[in-house]
């Protein structure tokens, strides 16, 4: 059955995926996560075949978000602790209009179909025809996003580790910049701030998508966090193992001075 529900609603059905089941257990326990809709794969599914019952039924659901939007790509058995399928499956941002719903829809369900997702999924062990499920939330215009891990991915050690920059999380998460580098003990203490070469700052533009802007020279260097954002990321990241389970990597935004949680899913492994 095709269903398309509130994130607040979606909270243990394991069709929506693992970013939709997991911001829907978000909204249950209460944290900061913006407003926003799951699509189960199926009704995904339906929306890129033109299927126009479907186009209508998720038209409904997302009017109340408005524009901008941010549409998330949600498959099952993606960012696990094996498989991230990292730059497989697209997240479009800067959605400014309703109607470009179905063409958002179309392009994540193709991008989760392509010849090189299913390679590698193939490559990871999965062999099952991916059903791709999409989050759907309202776009935040952020100071300052980024990524921050709540156990260090490279050594294991049991700390923080969180990279940040101006604008929209997509300048780390897309290797645009090198981003302010921090890590910090599980009690709070700050271990290291070392500040990034962050020329570049992502951000949405009117006519919808985004733009890589020039940063102001002296904010290229200049730390984007400061000791109370550093200890509301550490906040966040207990909260989000007390929810989810131990070794998260999350992706996160500070606008207008609020925290939100954009993502949580499992540190995957690194081959040897």
């Amino acid at each position: 059955m095709r269903r398309v529900v509130p994130l607040a609603k979606a909270l243990d059905e394991l069709i929506f995926g693992s970013k939709a089941v997991g911001l829907g257990q978000a909204i249950r326990d209460g944290l900061p996560v913006p407003p926003g809709v799951a699509l189960s794969g199926s009704i995904v599914e339906a929306v890129a075949a033109g299927e126009r019952s479907a186009v209508k039924t998720v038209a409904k659901w997302i009017a109340p978000l408005g524009v901008p939007l941010a549409f998330r790509s949600s498959a099952m058995d993606e960012d696990g602790a094996i498989a991230s399928f990292a730059g497989q499956h697209l997240t479009l941002l800067n959605i400014v209009s309703a109607d470009d719903m179905k063409a958002a829809l179309s392009k994540i369900w193709w991008s989760a179909n392509s010849d090189s997702a299913i390679t590698y999924r193939k490559r990871v062990g999965l062999f099952t025809r991916p059903s791709v499920g999409v989050v759907v939330q309202a776009l935040l215009n952020p100071e300052t996003a980024g990524v921050l891990f709540t156990k260090n991915p490279v050594t294991g050690a049991d700390e923080r580790v969180i990279e940040a920059s101006w604008g929209l999380g997509e300048a780390v998460v897309a290797g645009i910049v090198i981003p302010d580098h921090y890590r910090i003990e599980r009690s709070g203490q700050v271990l290291q701030r070392k500040p990034g070469l962050k020329r570049i700052a992502v951000r949405g533009v009117p006519a919808g998508g985004t733009v890589e802007e020039k940063v102001s020279p002296e904010l290229v260097e200049r730390l984007c966090l400061n000791d109370e954002h550093l200890g509301e990321l550490n906040r966040l990241a207990e909260r989000c193992e007390q929810v989810y389970g131990a070794g998260r990597d999350v992706e996160w935004a500070i606008a207008q001075g609020t925290l939100y949680l954009l993502q949580c899913r499992a540190i995957t492994k690194s081959g040897r």
